[in-house]
């Protein structure tokens, strides 16, 4: 993900992801508003004829999200659902991928935004707030069960979030630092965790975006964006050790990540593809294996898996951010 707490020249063409994000204020005239209760209400347009249950060869490869949405992550868990989120205003929009039928979950609020998403084992969905903040949603009731506040409201970009070990954790796109939030319904001490070593913080750039546990769940892959390197940190020390690429010089816009194995898939947002990474056996050289590229892409943020497809939103940062632009979600097979 890669909206900007400020506005800032990246090595790629298009508008920065802070103007996105200021596109925020456009939430009031959203049709979703933030004053719904938290429970799950039907968003509109949305509805799609019902499809078969059982048989995936009918399932959608596509399907639309709320006008206006402005959506940047997705989570999908052990059932076919997939979390939206909204940089409009923070909400989340939960959609049957069965049908492509979706139900706005959790409704946001004024001044909110959701971008990065993960959803846990026992129904608990993390949320990257961008503003240095990070919720804890009930993905069965809708319910915003925490709000951690990570850092500071200004300078910061919480971004992305991944589950490893006990904890959730979260990227900061204007800081070197990842946050560890304790997974589950106990509170818990939140661990800022400085990266080190071959990390060189960039100013007035997006830098850490999306990030993955390690094939041997030991640390993070973390992509930093610009300009476009793969890092595996030590999640005991930080310490930071780039990732040699080989067949490739850069992952450039590099944005959600998404590992099956030794597999890593890389989102390069405004690139329009998806780059496929073969990891050595200590993740510290990646090998490039393929692109996948389709020319329903529109600018894809983040990724998530249900079955045999890759599920991606595509964000439109090359569009006009407005209360009528349409978006969709779209699959690709892996």
């Amino acid at each position: 993900m890669t909206p900007t707490p400020t506005p800032a020249p990246t090595p790629a063409a298009g508008p920065s992801r802070r103007a996105v994000l200021g596109s925020a204020a456009l939430a009031a005239a959203l049709t979703l508003t933030a004053t719904a209760s938290p429970a799950a209400t039907a968003a509109p347009s949305v509805s799609r004829t019902p499809k078969s249950p059982t048989d995936k060869d009918v399932w959608p490869s596509e399907y639309p999200l709320p006008d206006g949405w402005l959506p940047e992550g997705i989570a999908i868990g052990g059932k076919p659902y997939a979390y939206q989120g909204s940089r409009a205003n923070g909400g989340i929009l939960r959609t049957d991928l069965r049908t492509g039928e979706g139900t706005v979950l959790y409704a946001g609020g004024t001044g909110q935004v959701s971008v990065g998403l993960k959803l846990d084992h026992d129904g608990l969905l993390y949320v990257a707030g961008s503003t240095g903040v990070a919720r804890v949603i009930d993905s069965r009731t809708g319910l915003l069960l925490t709000t951690h506040q990570l850092s500071a409201a200004v300078g910061h970009f919480i971004n992305d979030v991944t589950l490893l070990g006990d904890r959730a954790w979260f990227t900061d796109s204007r800081d070197a630092v990842l946050y560890g939030v304790p997974r589950g319904r106990t509170d818990g001490e939140i661990r800022a965790l400085p990266l080190t070593g071959d990390w060189v913080q960039l100013p007035d750039v997006n830098n850490a975006n999306g990030i993955v546990g390690t094939p041997d769940g030991r640390g993070l892959i973390v992509v930093k964006s610009t300009p476009g390197e793969l890092y595996n940190v030590d999640v005991r020390t930080g310490h930071a050790t780039r990732i040699a690429l080989v067949g490739a010089s850069d992952v450039v816009n590099g944005d959600g990540l998404y590992r099956i194995g030794r597999t890593l898939y890389v989102v390069q947002n405004r690139l329009n593809l998806i780059s496929v990474w073969s990891l050595d056996r200590t993740a510290t050289t990646a090998t490039l294996t393929r692109t996948i590229a389709d020319p329903r892409f529109d600018v894809p943020t983040t990724a998530a898996r249900y079955g045999d497809r890759l599920y991606l939103v595509n964000a439109r940062f090359t569009s006009p951010q407005l209360p009528e632009t349409t978006f969709t979600a779209v699959a690709v097979s892996i």
